[in-house]
């Protein structure tokens, strides 16, 4: 394990990464604008839950594989890529509400999203997305003292504590946008908000689609 300084520098690295905007926190600003801060705090845990699964699946190789095996790489790059379009074409080709002079009464007709279905979007959108493992594997060793014996257990523990430490942050994205939903303004232009996830969102599975195994 590192020691007190490093470990604080990797707690303030992983908060910088965690800020930065990208299909994890699309999906949590998407579900708050929505359905409420509850909904878009669901949709970070999801995330967190995918999170764990790369996590452990680096710790015992999976990750390794993906990294190194071109084929391995390119299997999941295309299914979580296959999954990010159908996300953004189910956005973008949902009808717009009817105009109405009651914004409440509008947004009580829609029927909420179930919970479930929305953490299990958010664990999806993440273990189908190849990158993060690489990232773990790229980022989380940096931390890890050379000297440390059980490499593997240290390499889990530090996944576990960028895990822990990215909710607060998914939570504020969430609540954030939760608070901005409840503005006049942001309501009259909801539907073209979620045009433009469902835009980001099919460019981010283009992305994902088009990029390079880092072994190659």
């Amino acid at each position: 394990m590192p020691d007190f300084q490093h470990l604080l520098l990797f707690i303030a690295a992983g908060w910088l990464l965690n800020l930065t905007p990208g299909p994890d926190v699309l999906y949590i600003v998407t579900n708050s604008l929505r359905s409420g801060a509850r909904a878009g705090i669901v949709a970070g845990l999801g995330i967190t839950a995918g999170c764990f699964v790369h996590i452990f699946a680096a710790a015992v190789g999976v990750g390794a594989l993906l990294a190194t095996s071109a084929t391995a790489f390119t299997v999941l790059k295309w299914i979580g890529a296959a999954y990010l379009l159908w996300i953004g074409a189910k956005i973008l080709l949902s009808r717009a509400p009817q105009a109405t002079t009651d914004l409440a009464a509008a947004a009580a007709a829609e029927a909420p999203k179930p919970l479930k279905a929305i953490f299990m979007g958010g664990f999806w959108t993440n273990v189908l997305n190849p990158k993060v493992a690489i990232f773990f594997l790229a980022f989380v060793p940096q931390f890890i003292a050379p000297g440390t014996e059980n490499k593997a257990l240290a390499f889990v523990l530090l996944g576990v504590l960028f895990n822990l430490n990215a909710i607060p942050v998914n939570s504020g994205w969430a609540v954030a946008a939760a608070w901005m939903a409840r503005r006049d303004a942001v309501q009259r232009g909801m539907h073209w908000l979620d045009r433009a996830a469902g835009a980001m969102f099919i460019a981010f599975g283009l992305k994902l689609a088009f990029t390079d195994n880092p072994a190659n």
